[in-house]
């Protein structure tokens, strides 16, 4: 069995605990593409299967959120899952609006300290929690579009961010009011595309019974944006590199009308790429 789910992730929900539960129902190895924090809800989509040999394919792949931020207060883990630690001035919404165009195309962002990367050897959030001081270095991100929505509260505002993946969100929340001289936080995020799982198509996890689960499972290739490939060498299944008349590029394969995994033509040159089946 392999395929793809695009959960709902409901907020205060781990992703693993998604991925367990996925694993629980379909009874095959399982991974989420693009963690989201408890805090977060939305777009979270689980490979079963070999179709987790694919997540190289969707690392640079667009997202968007709906987040909102809060100006003029800030928290150890730059969103409402912990006190207010600090607070500073209100900007005004044409302060916010104008400093926007800084925070799109290749930025440098330094994640938050609350976070999963790790620093010899420990996570982020793991230091913190012990009160170690440790530094993060910045890493490059993209942003390709950001934009208020609307202004939910007196120190808050919605926006809608459309990034590559990597992206902090509630980094952006911390470094957006440090440009307009203040401090903010994350207190609501939602990821409404990841590649092409839209919230549109997705399902809530507690929807999905044993009986049900494979009535949404979306076939691998589907996701895949590569041109199809039918009459290929037999050599090729047997890992053999065969000559073809093609562009260069990723190629979805099949194998007697079945979708057996991806090739990779160089130089007229065809090879495997990913085996799936």
């Amino acid at each position: 069995m392999t395929g793809f789910l695009n959960i709902d992730k409901r907020k205060g929900d781990t992703s693993a605990y998604v991925v367990n539960r996925v694993k629980r129902l379909a009874h095959v190895p399982c991974g989420h593409l693009g963690t989201l924090d408890p805090l977060a809800s939305g777009v979270l989509p689980v490979g079963l299967g070999n179709a987790t040999r694919l997540f190289d394919y969707f690392l640079g792949k667009r997202k968007t959120y709906r987040a909102r931020f809060c100006f003029g207060a800030t928290t150890p883990t730059l969103d409402s899952e912990s006190e207010i630690a600090e607070r500073g001035r209100l900007p005004q919404e044409e302060e916010i609006r104008a400093v926007l165009p800084r925070f799109t195309g290749e930025i440098e962002q330094i994640p938050p300290q609350f976070s999963a990367k790790c620093v010899d050897g420990k996570r982020g959030y793991e230091l913190a929690r012990m009160g170690r001081a440790f530094e993060l270095s910045p890493k490059k991100v993209e942003i390709f579009g950001i934009s208020i929505l609307c202004q939910t509260a007196p120190a808050e505002f919605e926006f809608e961010i459309v990034c590559g993946g990597g992206t902090y969100i509630r980094a952006l929340a911390r470094d957006i009011a440090f440009a307009v001289g203040t401090v903010g936080y994350t207190t609501m995020l939602r990821r409404t595309q990841s590649g092409i799982f839209t919230e549109e198509t997705a399902v809530p996890l507690e929807r999905l019974t044993p009986q049900n689960w494979q009535d949404f499972l979306i076939e691998t290739d589907s996701v895949l944006p590569f041109p199809r490939l039918d009459d290929v060498d037999e050599r090729f299944f047997q890992g053999v590199r065969t000559q073809v008349s093609l562009a260069d590029g990723l190629y979805k394969i099949y194998r007697g009308g079945v979708f057996y995994g991806t090739g990779a033509v160089e130089g007229g040159v065809l090879r495997p790429d990913k085996k799936l089946c």
